[in-house]
């Protein structure tokens, strides 16, 4: 299976549909400025916002637009960003799990409305399995596989390839699937509002 294919509008559609049963809002979008576009509309002012690490999310520009500074939102990365004691960051990562949004990317989601994220770290984790009340998601069309077993195969021999190259260049460090969730489902008495920004153009690994 070619991983970086752009999936067609037809299952892109079959996909939105599955991810409703589970659950999970999918919202299409032809580019990643729309993607971003779509964001602003769904973050109100004054909302604490968390972050992971995405070549999505800078490739569509959210970064950039996060330090310009002017979104209204408490960005709860640039805090720990800017924090250079380690004992403190660390503090301050943990009290992030609790950020009113978080966003990030997918490494494979199914045809079947389920997803998959890996972590070396798994600081991201918490707040995807339970902390954050609402989660945005950006990925890229070529991200869509027919089930979790081909995801699970995208992330092996496609991403983590590739993740471990990038990380080498850009940290001088290896990266390794450390903890992997499998996202099958959100459970709606929990109260939580899941979105799955699917853009039309191959974005992230």
């Amino acid at each position: 299976m070619n991983y970086n294919t752009l999936a067609t509008k037809e299952i892109i559609d079959e996909t939105i549909k599955n991810l409703a049963v589970n659950n999970v809002e999918g919202i299409f979008v032809e580019t990643g400025k729309d993607g971003l576009e779509k964001i602003k509309e769904l973050i109100p002012v004054g909302a604490s916002v968390m972050n992971g690490a995405s070549v999505t999310l800078e490739q569509i520009g959210f970064v950039d637009y996060l330090k310009e500074d002017k979104t209204g939102w408490n960005n709860l990365h640039k805090g720990i960003i800017d924090e250079k004691d380690t004992a403190k960051q660390m503090t301050l990562r943990k009290h992030a799990v609790l950020s009113d949004y978080y966003l990030g990317s997918v490494h494979a989601l199914s045809q079947t409305g389920e997803f998959i994220v890996a972590s070396n770290s798994g600081s991201q984790l918490p707040h995807v399995v339970y902390t954050s009340p609402n989660l945005i998601f950006v990925v890229g069309a070529q991200k869509l596989v027919p089930n979790l077993e081909e995801g699970m195969k995208r992330l092996n021999d496609y991403v983590i390839p590739k993740e471990d190259i990038h990380m080498m260049e850009k940290y001088k460090m290896h990266t390794y699937p450390s903890k992997i969730l499998i996202f099958k489902r959100e459970s709606a008495f929990a109260q939580r509002k899941v979105r799955m920004i699917i853009v039309n153009e191959s974005l992230g690994f």
